[in-house]
């Protein structure tokens, strides 16, 4: 079945508000039942986690919901499931963790096509460890993964690939699962950027064949916070640093300090809305993972769609509009130039007729460099809850603009 847009538009209060939201791989709107989902627990009763108390029981219910929703997001083992404050924040720790066992010699292979949290923290926990950075470079013509610079780069000693499941400017969508392929065989671990991926595609972390997987449910409907997944026995095998009385369970060990269950409770309603968009999975799947199923098949067709009408009316704007988004399979998010004009303006243009669109790089320091961008672009990110009419906008802003 197609969304009920109509339906769905109702749950979020800021479409009230009558502006078209095109800034969605920045962060999405949200909608009423996540809200409602933090103020419940956060005003309880609600205590640290224990077994004595309601209050105590409430705090302990939140993590388990959070987990086993996200073990269904991601079709992984609940106990795989780690919070933590943003995808940039679990990068950080986890390449920590991970540097533990490089040595001097070993390297690692990042990626040109991702947004700087898949980049750096890499890049200066090689320079501590003395760790070789090697690169999978971007086909300027394509904007796609250059595969043959890949397997140059690989070889006995890569210890670790980094690599997105989506370009959160270009849409790209690089063959994760033959890039994992291959560093398995070299004896290496996957670390996917999931963030711009899992806002528009159903996750299914082994299909891909990421040993780590990071997501942000805040930009899919949820409140700010970060989630990585690995099998629980990966996780068993790092030892971060950590408070000698915290726990040391998988995946305990890695949350550090009291969780924000207030928030893991938003992220589970954002799970559950998602699961629910598409009016036909009521009464007719038996677990939460086929209502995702259903309800993300959806809304791909529903956003390839309005990227389609998007895609034929900037064409019709002629020369004036450069799209650099090129590659045949990518998520409906635009990254665009326009000729003799600075994108922040026509951010501000658009803004005025309650059209937000951002200019700028968005993070994405290296794609940035290779497509030899030197100013802000205007990125145009397609949502569940965007409608013809909003796209329809947005053309009509940029021709009054041009």
């Amino acid at each position: 079945m197609a969304l009920d847009l109509t339906a769905l538009r109702a749950h979020f209060p800021s479409l009230a508000t009558g502006l078209a939201y095109f800034d969605g791989p920045g962060g999405t709107q949200t909608p009423r039942p996540v809200a409602d989902a933090i103020a419940a627990t956060l005003t309880g009763p609600l205590s640290n986690r224990g077994t004595s108390s309601p209050s105590e029981l409430n705090a302990e219910r939140a993590v388990a919901d959070f987990r086993a929703a996200y073990a269904d997001l991601l079709h992984m083992p609940a106990t795989g499931i780690v919070h933590g404050r943003s995808a940039t924040q679990l990068t950080y720790d986890f390449s920590h963790h991970l540097a533990k066992g490089w040595k001097a010699g070993d390297e690692i292979i990042l990626s040109r096509l991702d947004h700087d949290a898949n980049v750096r923290p890499w890049i200066q926990a090689a320079e501590r460890a003395g760790v070789t950075v090697c690169w999978i470079e971007i086909d300027t013509g394509t904007t796609e993964l250059d595969l043959d610079s890949y397997e140059r780069a690989l070889s006995p000693r890569t210890r670790l690939v980094a690599v997105t499941a989506a370009s959160n400017v270009l849409g790209t969508k690089p063959p994760v699962r033959a890039i994992a392929d291959r560093a398995h065989e070299a004896g290496a671990l996957v670390y996917v950027d999931g963030v711009h991926y899992a806002a528009h595609h159903l996750v299914d972390v082994p299909a891909l064949g990421a040993d780590l997987f990071v997501c942000s449910p805040y930009k899919f409907l949820g409140p700010h916070c970060g989630v990585l997944s690995a099998a629980p026995e990966l996780l068993e095998t790092l030892r971060p640093d950590k408070l000698l009385p915290s726990p040391d369970t998988v995946p305990e060990r890695f949350e550090f300090g009291t969780l924000p269950y207030e928030i893991l409770a938003g992220a589970t309603a954002a799970v559950d809305f998602l699961a629910a968009m598409d009016p036909g999975t009521s009464g007719t799947e038996t677990s939460r993972r086929e209502c995702l199923t259903r309800s993300l098949t959806s809304m791909h067709e529903h956003e390839q769609s309005l990227r389609t009408r998007l895609q034929e009316g900037l064409k019709a704007l002629g020369d004036a509009i450069t799209l650099h988004s090129k590659a045949l399979d990518r998520t409906p998010t635009l990254l665009m130039t326009l000729e003799g004009h600075d994108a922040r303006d026509a951010q501000t243009h658009l803004a005025a007729r309650k059209v937000v669109a951002p200019a700028g790089s968005f993070y994405a320091h290296e794609p940035f460099t290779a497509l030899n961008l030197k100013g802000p672009a205007l990125r145009a990110g397609l949502a569940p809850y965007n409608t013809t009419d909003d796209v329809d906008r947005l053309l009509d802003g940029l021709a009054a603009f041009l």
